[in-house]
C-alpha cells in the first residue's frame, strides 16, 4: 500500500514538474508600436512572434499587454499587477517612445524603466529591453540622452538590449502608415525578425 502511494506521489510530482516546465510565457509590454496600432492585432509583430513560437513547437507562449499611448510612468503603475496576472518567464520591455515624443524628462523615463527591470529581475524574470530613437527635430542633446538611457540601464542591470526597435525600417518611408510614426502591416515581419535576433538567446 505504501509503495503504491509513493508511486502515485512520484508520478504526480513528475507531472507537476513537466507542467511547470511547459508553462513558459513571454510578455510583451509596450506601447502602440507593439499593440498593432492602425493594423489588425493579428498582424502585429508580437502576434507574429506568437505564431513563430507555436510553429517551432516552442515551450513558450506569448501574451501582449501593450497599450497604445502608454508612457513609462503608466507602464510602471500597472507593471506589478501585470506580472502577477501573466507570470512571465521573459519580459520584452518596449516603452519610452511616448515619453520621447512628448519631450518628457529623460531622467524620469530612465527611473521608470529601471524600476520595471529591477522588479522583473527580483522575480527571476529575464528582460529584453527594447529601445527607441527620436527624430532630429528633438535636438541633439535630448536625443543623445534619450538613446543613452536604454544603454545605461542595460549595462547597469546586465540585461539584454535591442537598441532600436524600428532599425530595419527606419529609413523606409513606405514602411510607415500615413501618420509617419506607426509601421504598416507589411513591415511587421521585419520587426519580428529584428526582435527575434535579440530574444532568441534568452529562450535557452
Amino acid at each position: 500500500m505504501f509503495k503504491k502511494l509513493a508511486s502515485c506521489l512520484l508520478l504526480l510530482l513528475c507531472f507537476s514538474l513537466s507542467a511547470a516546465a511547459a508553462e513558459q510565457r513571454i510578455l510583451v509590454y509596450g506601447d502602440s508600436l507593439s499593440a498593432g496600432f492602425g493594423i489588425g492585432v493579428s498582424q502585429s509583430w508580437p502576434a507574429l512572434l506568437g505564431q513563430r513560437l507555436q510553429a517551432k513547437g516552442s515551450r513558450y507562449s506569448l501574451s501582449n499587454a501593450s497599450i497604445s499611448g502608454e508612457t513609462t510612468a503608466g507602464g510602471r503603475a500597472r507593471f506589478a499587477a501585470t506580472l502577477a496576472r501573466f507570470k512571465p518567464t521573459v519580459v520584452i520591455l518596449a516603452l519610452g517612445a511616448n515619453d520621447g515624443l512628448r519631450g518628457l524628462p529623460v531622467a524620469a523615463m530612465k527611473d521608470n524603466l529601471a524600476f520595471m527591470v529591477k522588479l522583473a529581475k527580483k522575480q527571476k524574470i529575464k528582460v529584453l529591453l527594447v529601445g527607441m530613437q527620436l527624430p532630429p527635430n528633438y535636438g541633439a542633446k535630448y536625443r543623445d540622452e534619450f538613446d543613452a538611457a536604454y544603454r545605461d540601464i542595460a549595462k547597469r542591470e546586465k540585461i539584454a538590449l535591442l537598441p532600436f526597435l524600428l532599425e530595419p525600417i527606419a529609413l523606409d518611408r513606405n514602411a510607415y502608415q500615413a501618420d509617419g510614426l506607426h509601421p504598416t502591416a507589411a513591415a511587421q515581419p521585419k520587426l519580428l525578425d529584428h526582435v527575434w535576433s535579440a530574444l532568441q538567446p534568452l529562450l535557452g
